[in-house]
């Protein structure tokens, strides 16, 4: 399985590059503290789905 780059989501999701990105229960742990550390983090939300997948997307303004 291959390692996800999350800090690289979350770059493509604050430029527009992409809409959305999901994390499952799987993988937030390692998702996390990156998200944490995150300069852009007060800009993203998530919205939690059956099963506990988390879908990120920026804020509507």
């Amino acid at each position: 399985m291959t390692e996800r780059d999350y800090q690289q989501e979350l770059d493509d999701l604050h430029s527009g590059k992409t809409s959305h990105f999901d994390i499952t229960p799987e993988e937030f742990q390692a998702f996390q503290p990156v998200f944490h550390g995150y300069q852009y983090r007060t800009q993203i939300e998530a919205e939690a789905h059956r099963g506990g997948t988390l879908t990120y997307r920026l804020k509507k303004r």
